[in-house]
């Protein structure tokens, strides 16, 4: 099955009983989370990329948000990063992500409260170029929320092993490193060691290996994106 991404018009492959499926586009991080999770778990799945600019009709019925990632198996269908991910966290439970511990799942909802907040201001950081020195201080606020977090944690914030937190968090760490060749360093490592050297172990757990672009990949998608021109979702195929 191709993966260039299908476009209004386009006719809706057929789905195999029993086969689940993953809409995505390939540089999207919120649908990067649910791949890398798909990826720690070794679960068999194939992926229909989406053209998020010219939705097909058949995706705004599966998804009236018209958002990736979306879930689908024979007649169950579900859609929303978090949700995507706890849903399979839930049915396929080898290598648990989410902690068992309520005490700790709060703290790592809480967490991802201010993940939220960091994504909004990474797309103002990189917008404004880093040249925006208001923009610049909140999100460095933010950051340093997560650098004492890793710092307490360990490798990890799951601890000695990964965690369903890492992976929601991982995708716009990921899309830091490309912004260094335009001299715009978000994460400089003598202000953030800690989240550094989480960076560094992150590129080497196999479910990252198996989901990162390189540097050149995502700065083609990025300026594509941003250039008010018609993104270049099949960059590399």
């Amino acid at each position: 099955m191709s993966l260039k991404s299908y476009t209004k018009g386009s006719a809706l492959p057929p789905l195999e009983n029993g086969k689940l499926r993953l809409y995505s586009m390939r540089f999207c991080p919120f649908a990067q989370r649910t791949r890398l999770v798909l990826a720690h778990k070794n679960i068999q799945f194939e992926t229909i990329n989406v053209d998020l600019k010219n939705k097909p009709d058949w995706f705004l019925e599966r998804n009236p948000l018209g958002l990736v990632p979306v879930l689908e198996q024979d007649d169950k269908i579900v859609y929303e990063s978090v949700v995507c991910n706890e849903y399979l966290d839930d049915i396929y439970s080898q290598e648990k992500l989410t902690p068992a511990d309520p005490y700790r799942r709060a703290r790592d909802k809480m967490l991802l409260e201010y993940n939220g907040k960091l994504v909004t201001n990474y797309y103002k950081f990189v917008r404004s170029q880093g040249k925006d020195e208001e923009v610049k201080t909140e999100f460095n606020k933010i950051l340093e929320i997560f650098e004492k977090a890793i710092e307490k944690r360990g490798a990890y914030f799951g601890g000695d092993k990964v965690a369903m937190l890492d992976f929601f968090v991982w995708p716009w760490f990921e899309r830091m490193s490309p912004l260094k060749t335009m001299n715009i360093d978000m994460l400089p490592e003598e202000t953030f060691p800690n989240l550094n050297q989480w960076v560094a172990r992150m590129r080497n757990v196999p479910a990252v290996k198996a989901t990162l672009f390189d540097d050149q990949a995502h700065l083609v998608f990025m300026k594509s994106y941003m250039g008010g021109q018609q993104p270049n979702y099949d960059f590399g195929l």
